[in-house]
């Protein structure tokens, strides 16, 4: 039952995401999170809230036509009220009829807080992208002439 509530959280940053759905986002995420997308942006990870995570996906993902996350093999590993979680991610991006798939492996944490698991930990670990890699920059400007 917990594994569930656990695999729910990480699953709800995501599929919350794909919906421009930003408080079922912030719902799944504690006040603060370690964000590291290093792999994939070359920027550091950081430690930031849950509001500065959504503004800066709202500036971002929307550009897109729409998105899709994947995740699968979950492995939690639960300590208490904190848990490590390890799975695989996909996503695409869509933009007209162009595509941007990135894959890897997340590894996350979350943390039981007021009876609800929030996620305190996201580190994507990219193994592959395939497809119009060019789609970032056109949704940041679709954004930006929006």
């Amino acid at each position: 039952m917990e594994n569930e509530e656990i695999i729910h959280a990480i699953a709800a940053v995501f599929s919350g995401a794909d919906e421009r759905n930003w408080e079922k986002v912030q719902h799944a995420m504690a006040e603060n999170v370690l964000l590291d997308y290093s792999s994939l942006s070359g920027n550091a990870a950081a430690t930031l809230s849950s509001k500065q995570i959504i503004e800066t996906w709202k500036g971002f993902l929307p550009g897109f036509d729409r998105t899709h996350h994947q995740l699968s093999n979950f492995q939690v590993t639960q300590h208490g009220n904190t848990a490590t979680i390890h799975c695989n991610g996909k996503a695409n991006h869509f933009i007209d009829k162009d595509v941007w798939t990135v894959e890897g492996t997340y590894d996350a944490e979350a943390s039981k807080t007021n009876g609800q698991w929030l996620v305190t930990k996201l580190k994507f670990n990219l193994a592959k992208q395939s497809g119009n890699t060019n789609l970032p920059a056109r949704a940041i400007e679709n954004i930006k002439s929006n």
